[in-house]
C-alpha cells in the first residue's frame, strides 16, 4: 500500500510539471509575438560605407586617448565593435579589399585577385579597374578610363539599386580610382576619384556619365583643394604623441627635397619636387579633401532626403599613402588618424543635421592592415626581413634550365605567384602537376619562404582554417597562378623605409569593423568575423537580396 505522503509527493510533482509546461507555452507565445512584431527590414534613409585604407585594428586602441567623442569613439561607444575581424584571403591589397567588402565574397569568387595581375588569356598585366572602352570625364587625361568590368559579381550597392528599381542612389568617392569604382559596383550613379599632379580635380569615367554634374564642376572651380597647399604640422602638441616612434628616425621615407622626415613638412616648398597636388595624397589633407567632396556629394545629389534608401561609399586613401611612406609607427601616421577622427566627426555631424540622427546607418572597416617596418623590428630583436626577389628568381630560372632544359616554362612572376606556360610544358611532354610540385619544393628551399602551394592543391582540397584557407580564398581558378608563395612572417618585398601589406599574415588581416546607426545594436564581440560578412549583414538589415557571389554570412549580433 502507498502511504499518504507518497500521494502528496505525486501531487506536488504533478503541479510543478504542469506549471513548467504552462510557463513554457506562455514563453513560446511571447517569443512568437516578438518575432511577428519584429520589423521585416530596416530602412535607413542612407547607408554610408567607409573604408579606411590600410587601417590596422590597433589604431583604434593606440590613439584612443587622442580621439574626440564624435568620430571613432561615437562608432565604438554607440555602435557595434567587431574586435576580432579579419580578411580571410590573400593578397591583402586595395583592389581585392574593396571588392570583398562590397561583394561579400573573396577573390576566388569576385575575380579581383590583386591591384594588378597577369591575365593568362591576353598574356599581359592588367589593372583591376582599367577599361579602355571608356574615357575620362572632367579632364583631358587617361586617368578616367575605368570601370568595374573585371569584378564578376554584384555588390551590396548593386543589390540596393536593383531592389529599389534603380531609384536608390549610389555615389562612391575616393582619392584612388579603385577605391571608388569597385565599391560603387556595376550600377552606381557615379564614382569619383582625385587627379593630382598639376590639376587637383575630381574626375569620373564615361562608364557613369558624359559630363560632370554642376556641383562637381563648382567644387573643382572653387578654392576647396587649393587651401590645403600649406605646411603640415601636428594638429596637437607633438610631445603628446607618445604612442609613436621619435619623429626623426631611419625607418621613414622622405618627401623629395626634404633632408629629414620631420615635422613641420613644408608642402609649399616641396610642391614642385613632389608632383604638386599629388603630395596632398601623402598627407592627412587628402582625407580632408575627400570629406569635403563627400559632403558636397550629399548636398549635390540630395542623398538621404527621401524614404528610398541611398548609399554613399567613401574610401579614405591617404592613410595608406602615409603608412607606405612613413610606416605604421610614425608620428605622421598618428597625426593622420587624429585628423581623420575630426573629419569623421565633421561627416557625422552633417549627417545628424541633414539626414537625421537615427535615420542613417554606417559601417567602417579597412581594405587591409600593414606590417611594422621590418628594419625597426630587427632593431627590437624581433625576427623580420626583406625578400631578395631578384636573387630568388635568378636561382629558380637556373634550376628550371638545369631540370627541364628550358627557361621558357615561366610566363610571369607577380603577386607571390608563378604563372607557367602550359603549352611549353605540354610540348615537353611534362606533367603540369609534377612541374608545379617540383617548383614548389624548390621555392620552399628558400630561406625567405614559409609555405608554398600549388594550383593543383587549391583545386583538389578544401581548406577550412589557417594559412591554406586564406590562400585558397584568394585563389581564382581562371585568373590565379600555378604556384603560390607565402613568405615568412615579418618578411616583405619592399623598401627599407615605410610599411606595406599584401600577405596572409595576421598583421595584414586584422582590421576594424564598426557598425553604427539605424538598425544596429550597441555592443561588441570578440568572436571572429570576416570581411565577406559585411555585405550580407547590411543586406539582411535592409531586407534585400545578397550580392550574387556572397560567401560570407550575416553577423546577427550586430542587428537589432
Amino acid at each position: 500500500m502507498f502511504s499518504k505522503g507518497f500521494f502528496t509527493y505525486i501531487l506536488i510533482v504533478s503541479f510543478i510539471l504542469n506549471s513548467l509546461e504552462a510557463l513554457s507555452q506562455r514563453r513560446a507565445k511571447e517569443t512568437a509575438k516578438t518575432e511577428i512584431a519584429a520589423p521585416l527590414m530596416t530602412t535607413p534613409k542612407l547607408v554610408v560605407g567607409i573604408v579606411v585604407d590600410q587601417m590596422r585594428y590597433d589604431y583604434l586602441t593606440r590613439f584612443w586617448n587622442h580621439y574626440g567623442d564624435d568620430g571613432f569613439k561615437r562608432l565604438v561607444n554607440e555602435g557595434f565593435n567587431c574586435k576580432n575581424n579579419h580578411f580571410n584571403y590573400a593578397p591583402t591589397s586595395t583592389g581585392p579589399g574593396h571588392a570583398s567588402v562590397y561583394t561579400g565574397a573573396t577573390p576566388a569568387t569576385h575575380g579581383i585577385i590583386g591591384n594588378n595581375w597577369y591575365d593568362k588569356e591576353i598574356d599581359k598585366l592588367v589593372y583591376c579597374a582599367s577599361d579602355e572602352s571608356y574615357e575620362t570625364v572632367g579632364m583631358i587625361s587617361d586617368a578616367g578610363k575605368m570601370s568595374p568590368h573585371r569584378m564578376t559579381v554584384t555588390t551590396i550597392t548593386d543589390q540596393l539599386r536593383l531592389h529599389t528599381q534603380m531609384k536608390g542612389k549610389v555615389i562612391a568617392v575616393a582619392l584612388k580610382d579603385r577605391g571608388a569604382v569597385l565599391p560603387g559596383g556595376h550600377t552606381a550613379n557615379a564614382a569619383y576619384w582625385f587627379l593630382g599632379g598639376g590639376e587637383g580635380k575630381w574626375i569620373s569615367s564615361t562608364y557613369y556619365m558624359e559630363s560632370l554634374p554642376k556641383w562637381v564642376v563648382d567644387f573643382n572651380s572653387s578654392n576647396s583643394v587649393q587651401r590645403y597647399k600649406k605646411p603640415w604640422n601636428t594638429i596637437e602638441d607633438i610631445t603628446t604623441y607618445v604612442e609613436s616612434s621619435p619623429d626623426n628616425n631611419s625607418y621613414e621615407g622622405r618627401y623629395s627635397g626634404e633632408s629629414a622626415p620631420v615635422f613641420p613638412h613644408d608642402l609649399p616648398g616641396l610642391w614642385d619636387k613632389n608632383s604638386q597636388y599629388e603630395i596632398l595624397k601623402v598627407t592627412p589633407f587628402g582625407n580632408s579633401i575627400t570629406t569635403d567632396f563627400a559632403l558636397e556629394a550629399l548636398k549635390g545629389e540630395q542623398l538621404g532626403t527621401d524614404d528610398i534608401t541611398d548609399f554613399l561609399a567613401i574610401s579614405y586613401s591617404s592613410t595608406d599613402y602615409v603608412g607606405h611612406w612613413f610606416g605604421v609607427n610614425s608620428k605622421e601616421i598618428q597625426d593622420t588618424y587624429i585628423r581623420l577622427d575630426r573629419d569623421l566627426e565633421r561627416l557625422f555631424k552633417y549627417l545628424d543635421t541633414k539626414v537625421g540622427k537615427g535615420e542613417y546607418t554606417v559601417f567602417l572597416t579597412a581594405d587591409h592592415g600593414a606590417i611594422n617596418v621590418p628594419a625597426y623590428l630587427n632593431d627590437q630583436k624581433i625576427p623580420a626581413g626583406y625578400l631578395n626577389r631578384s636573387e630568388m628568381q635568378a636561382k629558380l630560372a637556373e634550376f628550371i634550365k638545369y631540370k627541364y632544359g628550358s627557361a621558357e616554362l615561366i610566363k610571369n612572376y607577380s603577386n607571390n605567384q608563378l604563372f607557367l606556360d602550359h603549352k611549353v610544358i605540354q610540348n615537353l611532354d611534362l606533367s603540369l602537376k609534377e612541374v608545379q610540385e617540383t617548383l614548389a619544393d624548390e621555392l620552399l628551399s628558400s630561406s625567405d619562404m614559409a609555405r608554398v602551394y600549388t594550383a593543383y592543391q587549391m583545386r583538389n582540397n578544401e581548406y577550412t582554417s589557417g594559412i591554406p584557407y586564406i590562400i585558397q580564398n584568394g585563389y581564382n581558378m581562371k585568373r590565379s597562378g600555378d604556384v603560390l608563395m607565402v613568405p615568412k612572417p615579418g618578411s616583405i618585398d619592399y623598401s627599407k623605409t615605410g610599411s606595406t601589406h599584401g600577405s596572409a599574415q595576421i598583421y595584414d588581416t586584422h582590421t576594424p569593423l564598426l557598425f553604427y546607426g539605424k538598425g544596429i545594436k550597441a555592443g561588441s564581440t570578440s568572436h571572429r568575423t570576416e570581411i565577406p560578412d559585411i555585405a550580407p549583414t547590411i543586406a539582411t538589415m535592409l531586407g534585400i537580396a545578397f550580392p550574387n557571389g556572397t560567401t560570407g554570412k550575416p553577423i546577427t549580433a550586430v542587428l537589432e
